[in-house]
């Protein structure tokens, strides 16, 4: 498989609970007790995905988040004993790309990361495309608007990237948040809302290729 997870939990039963699992399906493993060695780790090693605890001295796990995402765009997963809708968003917003609460399953948070870089791989796969002026680049998860590089979040480039790849079908706001947000997550529909608009933000005259539908949701239509 050929894939490194980097576990930052100052609970060391909890690092060896997760790794366990996870080298059982075949991952390597790389551990830190707190935030700040896994940032220093991140550029020495080669890391695919991080599964990085909220709730840690010093350095807790959302300012471990925000960092990562200045040098790295790898997928996190967040493991946290907060379940309140608005600490998942701060979250998402910072670049999480899953969000775990304790008490967890092992066998759950394992197919979670499984599903993750299955998602990513395909991602990956993808060729470049252009819709209308707008360039995606899957395999760098990068978009740009006439050579310029939009600075997007990870949730806003899958939410482009999911419309882009569904150009011409209306999808509703609770097929883009189980889709976009995974199916398990129980936010408020409006969260779709909330990035359609930052997003559209940073689209700039890009912004009219994404068309809401009253009641309903949202269509990308590439122009005529």
């Amino acid at each position: 498989m050929n894939k490194t997870v980097l576990i930052v939990d100052d609970e060391l039963r909890m690092r060896k609970l997760v790794a366990d699992f996870l080298i059982r399906e075949g991952y390597s493993i790389l551990e830190a007790d707190n935030g700040q060695l896994a940032l220093e780790l991140l550029p020495k090693e080669k890391v695919d995905l991080v599964i990085l605890d909220v709730m840690m001295p010093k350095l807790d796990g959302l300012m471990v988040c925000k960092e990562i995402r200045k040098i790295a765009n790898i997928p996190v997963i967040m493991l946290t004993a907060k379940g309140e809708e608005a600490d998942q968003l701060v979250a998402f917003e910072l670049g999480a790309d899953e969000y775990v609460t304790k008490p967890f399953s092992p066998k759950v948070l394992t197919a979670r990361v499984n599903a993750l870089f299955r998602r990513v791989d395909q991602e990956n796969k993808e060729k470049t495309a252009l819709y209308s002026g707008l360039l995606i680049d899957a395999a760098a998860r990068q978009v740009f608007i006439d050579d310029q590089l939009l600075d997007l979040s990870p949730k806003e480039y899958e939410l482009l990237f999911y419309l882009t790849k569904n150009s011409g079908t209306a999808l509703s706001r609770q097929q883009i948040l189980d889709q976009v947000w995974t199916y398990d997550y129980f936010g408020d529909l409006r969260t779709v809302d909330t990035h359609i608009n930052r997003l559209r933000n940073k689209l700039g005259d890009k912004s009219i290729l994404i068309h809401t539908i009253r009641g309903y949701g949202y269509r990308f239509e590439e122009d005529k």
